[in-house]
């Protein structure tokens, strides 16, 4: 109980209040008690003043309900005690329905009785008032949340034209990019192919001069195809419209192939390209086509970024299920900061005009999309001035798309046969142990 407590009592009978107040006075709580005649001056008084009680004479005149209610309009908030010269529940009722905080009897009256009475009424008080400010933060959270769900929604709806217009203008790129490839791979195709003719010994003999020039029309035609031919990769992929034709194939073939058109350019450099084969079985069911991609993007970016030293090619066996290709240079290597943007299309360490390295920056983006649609994943581990290593691992049956039917191959004596069953969403090896 707090000391000092400021106390108004409010009867119009001077004799009742003098009781109350004595009461009060010998509960032995330290208090100030003011006493007011009527309803009208007791507002005013409790409109200047702060009290920590008010105890209220009932009259029968409706004089008690009228101060209640002002007290509410006017936004008092005060422990209310009502004195009643009969016991009627029903009133009781009525007026803490109203705002109250207890009642009792005249009769009753003593200081044990009013003291337990006023700690009552201003604990039920302060109970009212904790759960009042409880239901304010509650009602200004739903406020709060209610107007984060509408920026939210706003938000969701913008980021959603956002992406639609994203998508768009990705959809309007891929074409560009599909429909400019197409477009330059024919003439650059007349090119090289023209050039090709022009180093044939039947068509002529061209001098030293003449000879360089084609042969320089020639190595440049077939690079800038190569360009050509990874935008237009890059568009499908981006598309989704690159399929893959699986097979069963020697994947150490595969690596041998792809190890075969890169070495002129390791010999070049004067760079040893190693390869080890460590796999039991070399049957693979997969793309042959954009495995000897995949392979030759990797050799050559490490050809490209290894000015000495060495390239290992590994293949061997994770699992029964599982091969890896693993490519290791000793080249400049890759700083931590951009293994997040490596396999991101167009990106390039260097990216100045007057860059030392050339090239689309499309390479490891269109093996990061195939060794996906693979079904596989991709690592490199990497550090500056030592080398970079990029491992591919492989399921060794990739999955066909459902709508192929289902193909199931058997081996004799290193010979296969395939079956087509139409409308099959699944495919089965029961006889091939690859």
């Amino acid at each position: 109980m707090e000391e000092n407590l400021k106390i108004l009592v409010i009867d119009d009978n001077q004799t009742d209040a003098s009781i109350v107040s004595l009461a009060l006075t010998q509960t032995g709580i330290n208090m100030e008690i003011d006493e007011v005649k009527d309803g009208n001056h007791a507002l005013f008084v409790l409109i200047n003043n702060h009290y920590d009680c008010v105890f209220l004479d009932y009259l029968q005149n409706q004089d008690s309900f009228t101060l209640i209610r002002k007290l509410q309009s006017s936004g008092i908030k005060v422990p209310l005690v009502i004195l009643m010269d009969s016991e009627s529940e029903e009133i009781g009722r009525e007026l803490i329905k109203l705002g109250a905080s207890e009642y009792f009897v005249k009769s009753r009256l003593s200081p044990e009785t009013i003291a337990q009475i006023l700690r009552s009424a201003m604990r039920i008080h302060h109970a009212e008032m904790r759960l009042d400010l409880v239901n304010q933060q509650l009602k200004e959270s739903r406020e709060q949340l209610v107007l984060q769900q509408k920026e939210l929604t706003a938000q969701q709806q913008q980021i959603k034209q956002q992406n639609l217009k994203l998508l768009e203008i990705s959809s309007l790129k891929s074409l560009f990019l599909a429909t400019i490839s197409h477009e330059l791979r024919t003439p650059m195709n007349a090119i090289i192919g023209f050039s090709q003719i022009l180093l044939r010994p039947k068509f002529g003999q061209l001098t030293n001069q003449q000879l360089d020039m084609v042969e320089k029309i020639l190595k440049n035609g077939k690079n800038l195809l190569i360009k050509i031919n990874e935008l237009l990769d890059f568009s499908q992929l981006e598309s989704g419209k690159l399929e893959l034709k699986p097979e069963i194939l020697d994947l150490s073939k595969v690596v041998s192939n792809a190890v075969t058109k890169i070495r002129p350019l390791a010999e070049a450099k004067n760079l040893s390209l190693l390869v080890k084969i460590d796999l039991e079985n070399t049957l693979v069911f997969n793309d042959a086509v954009r495995l000897q991609q995949i392979v030759i993007n990797l050799l050559s970016n490490a050809v490209k970024f290894t000015e000495s030293g060495n390239i290992w090619v590994e293949i061997r066996d994770i699992t029964q299920n599982q091969v890896i290709i693993t490519v290791k240079d000793t080249g400049i290597g890759i700083a931590s900061q951009d293994f997040q943007n490596i396999f991101a299309a167009f990106h390039q360490v260097d990216q100045g005009i007057g860059r030392k390295y050339s090239g689309t920056g499309l390479g490891l983006a269109i093996i990061d999309s195939l060794v996906d649609i693979m079904g596989g994943k991709i690592d490199i581990e990497s550090q500056l001035g030592v080398g970079s290593i990029f491992e591919i691992k492989l399921p060794r049956k990739i999955n066909l798309a459902p709508d192929l039917g289902s193909v199931v191959f058997s081996s004799h004596e290193n010979s296969f046969h395939s079956v087509y069953y139409p409308h099959k969403a699944s495919i089965n090896y029961p006889h091939l142990k690859l």
